[in-house]
């Protein structure tokens, strides 16, 4: 992954501690184990996850929010608690995608009574969670999360999107396996502001098919150009 150098040595901590967990463990202390990302759509938070889990050998679970809520509000609290239960006895790093769903403000004017037992619910299973397993939540709207959320995690990281070298970084990444020798880079980094990690890989796969289906294995600026400026018009559709 392409990453700022805070953000990686951020989750190179974690990866430390959980690879060394039961050294801590006998002395007392528990390795991090729940972590909040936030950040834009499209800048690694969900990527990130998925990295954990292969980098510690773990199976990586998901948890879609949009399924768990149900509208009979009673019975959240309860497949959270199966969720909580799972991680309990399988050591796995556990996704919580789209994470404000779940963990909005209390303090909200249109929140009821039951969503707020549903949210507290969550913040005793949280505390309750094993060291064992990751729990993994990602939000877009940092600024909807309720307070409280933020003192149980063991570590908050904030993404951002990339600067003008991660960009590069990101675009070379992707079309290593194409020949790219000609395309000076440093031309394409005013194209690449404002694009998340996830939207300059799609430039580039963009790019490298055009030449694939052309016939040729070699990128050349324009096409990726091309590419980008396609991205930056969809974002503004």
């Amino acid at each position: 992954m392409t990453l700022a150098d805070e953000t990686r040595a951020a989750l190179e901590k974690v990866l430390h501690e959980q690879r060394q967990r039961g050294r801590l463990e006998r002395f007392g202390f528990t390795p991090v184990h729940r972590l909040l990302l936030s950040g834009p759509p499209g800048t690694g938070k969900s990527m990130t996850a998925a990295a954990l889990a292969k980098e510690l050998g773990l199976p990586l679970f998901t948890i879609r929010l949009d399924g768990l809520i149900s509208r009979f509000m009673g019975e959240t609290a309860s497949k959270l608690r199966l969720v909580f239960d799972a991680a309990a006895q399988t050591r796995a790093v556990y996704l919580f995608d789209e994470f404000d769903a779940l963990g909005a403000d209390r303090a909200n004017g249109n929140d009821v009574g039951e969503a707020r037992r549903i949210l507290n619910s969550f913040l005793l299973f949280l505390d309750q969670a094993p060291a064992e397993s990751l729990v993994v939540a990602a939000t877009n709207h940092r600024r909807l999360l309720d307070g409280a959320l933020f003192r149980r995690f063991d570590l908050a990281i904030v993404y951002g999107q990339p600067s003008a070298e991660q960009s590069i970084e990101v675009l070379q990444r992707r079309l290593a396996a194409m020949d790219t020798s000609g395309v000076a880079w440093g031309c394409l980094a005013a194209l690449t502001e404002q694009l998340s990690h996830a939207e300059l890989v799609k430039a580039a796969e963009a790019a490298a098919k055009r030449a694939i289906l052309g016939g040729s294995d070699t990128i050349d600026a324009d096409q990726l150009r091309g590419a980008l400026n396609e991205r930056h018009l969809l974002r503004h559709a």
